[in-house]
């Protein structure tokens, strides 16, 4: 374990020369704020957590010998007892422990567990999307914040260096125009329709900003890395159905939604029922599909098959050459409402939100004769459209929504 020590402070000592963003993501004021000895953060790979722990690192000032990161995905913390080393690293003066990729380490969950009933430091420690629900006693022992990808607000701050601002969605339901007319003029001469175009094409993972020519090849590779190293080891899926999990993304790339049904995904994918369902799951705990209950599913009398998208609209251009521009408009609105809010489709509309509003997706020229026998609160939101007016709301306003 002195060995282990020594080089957790070698790669620690090396890292401290890494510049960091100085763009802060909005959830990281809450994990600040954060009472709790230990904090999950979770999210699907290329969103951004390692910068987001090293930033929060950096903000406690400590003393570097006080504190140490390690990632689990470096060959030299492979099979380790997390427990064993954390608490042979408080020994040694450890008080604030960051750990990166803590899915990738053996017995993960049990470790956790142990160092929350038996060691004091404190503990940061990063993972995949999917462990978020492999275990109750993560929310009932961790702080656990979920880092999802960049909402088209914080790419364009990101991009541009300004702040802009964080509408709720009743601000964007009422006052969509007042709205909209204020984040145009802060945008300047930079047209809004076009960065939005782009927004669902590209910039939503980070690494964009790295290597933007370079950005489709990335997702795809990341997209792989998702499924077979982080979903295959946690589900242990062997290893001739990891290819069909990449078939199964590709016919949802390629399908409209609503043309989607169980027995069309199982015929393309020679999959059987249960384990379609299963493999969904999965994908979706991935962040890489997004499953939308129908509103009637919660009665369990009444079967509706989920609409399916994939998690986020830059997937699409990894995936597939010319995704429906109806299915990315409708994958953008779930990906940003979906972040805190309850989405269900509806037969009445696109997308009924907390079981109270109704939202019909589309172009400017839409109108709401889909709509016109929905007795609940009802709106258009329609892409190609700078400024609307209730209940007419530009789509790319939902963009700005808390992420």
């Amino acid at each position: 374990m002195e060995q282990i020590l020594l080089k957790a402070r070698q790669l620690y000592a090396a890292l401290q020369n890494r510049k960091l963003p100085t763009y802060e993501r909005e959830i990281l004021a809450h994990v600040e704020a954060s009472s709790a000895r230990i904090l999950g953060i979770y999210g699907s790979r290329g969103v951004g957590k390692t910068t987001l722990m090293l930033q929060w690192l950096k903000k406690q000032n400590l003393p570097i010998s006080e504190t140490l990161y390690i990632s689990c995905d470096h060959p030299a913390f492979s099979d380790i007892d997390l427990f064993d080393m954390a608490q042979y690293f408080e020994q040694y003066g450890v008080k604030v422990l960051v750990i990166d990729e803590i899915h990738q380490a053996r017995g993960f969950e049990q470790a956790l567990k142990s160092i929350y009933d038996y060691l004091s430091l404190k503990v940061v420690f990063s993972g995949s999307s999917a462990i978020s629900l492999t275990s109750p006693d993560f929310s009932r022992r961790f702080s656990m914040f979920a880092l999802s990808q960049l909402s088209f607000k914080e790419s364009l701050e990101l991009q541009y260096g300004m702040p802009l601002p964080v509408l709720s969605l009743t601000q964007i339901t009422e006052s969509p125009m007042d709205h909209a007319v204020e984040i145009i003029q802060a945008l300047g001469h930079r047209k809004v329709l076009p960065l939005f175009d782009a927004y669902l094409q590209k910039g939503a993972y980070p690494f964009y900003f790295e290597d933007p020519g370079n950005y489709q090849q990335r997702l795809a590779d990341t997209i792989n890395l998702v499924v077979q190293m982080e979903l295959g080891s946690l589900f242990h899926i062997q290893h001739d159905k990891i290819d069909l999990l990449k078939k199964l993304l590709v016919v949802i790339c390629r399908s409209q939604p609503l043309e989607l049904s169980i027995e069309k995904i199982t015929t393309s994918v020679e999959l059987s029922k249960p384990t379609l369902y299963k493999f969904l799951n999965y994908l979706e705990r991935g962040e890489l599909v997004r499953q939308v209950p129908h509103e009637l599913k919660k009665y369990k009398t009444i079967r509706k098959a989920d609409t399916l998208y994939l998690y986020h609209p830059n997937l699409f251009s990894a995936l597939c050459l010319a995704p429906e521009i109806g299915t990315l408009r409708e994958a953008f609105f779930a990906s940003q409402l979906g972040r805190n809010h309850r989405v269900e489709f509806c037969d009445q509309g696109d997308f009924l939100i907390d079981e109270t509003f109704v939202f019909e997706i589309g172009g400017r020229g839409k109108d709401f004769s889909q709509l016109k026998n929905q007795t609940r609160p009802s709106y258009l939101a329609l892409d190609g459209m700078e400024v609307g007016s209730e209940p007419k709301i530009p789509l790319w306003l939902f963009g700005f929504l808390p992420a």
